[in-house]
């Protein structure tokens, strides 16, 4: 069973950066496509952006050109860089491992979850 550990949260300014990381454990990290999500309060978990086992990357519309999902199988990492930071980007950000190799955006498609990490941009 794969566990998944997300870290690299916190306050940043408008128009700042950060980069999340997402730790997996427990099993073939390179066998799954790796999602991250967020959710801010009141509102529905949504898909951000996901990664397949070989690179192939995809981004929900409001993170195209702002955030860059990547991953080090070696590390059995994968990371989630933020760039140009909005204060409607304000949420818990997670980290999840899909029962496929492939890239997916519904929830139903990840099996393993972190715990999240919070992220919150200020005006």
């Amino acid at each position: 069973q794969v566990q998944v550990v997300e870290s690299g949260g916190g306050l940043v300014q408008a128009g700042g950066s950060l980069r999340l990381s997402c730790a997996a454990s427990g099993g073939t990290f390179i066998g799954h496509g790796m999602g991250w999500f967020r959710q801010a309060p009141g509102k529905e978990r949504e898909f951000v952006g996901a990664i397949s086992w070989s690179g192939t990357t995809m981004y929900t519309d409001s993170a195209k050109g702002r955030f860059t999902i990547s991953r080090d199988n070696a590390k059995n990492t994968v990371y989630l860089q933020m760039n140009s930071l909005k204060p409607e980007d304000t949420a818990v950000y997670y980290c999840a491992a899909s029962t496929t190799r492939t890239v997916t955006s519904g929830l139903s498609g990840y099996s393993y979850w972190g715990q999240g990490t919070q992220v919150t941009v200020s005006s």
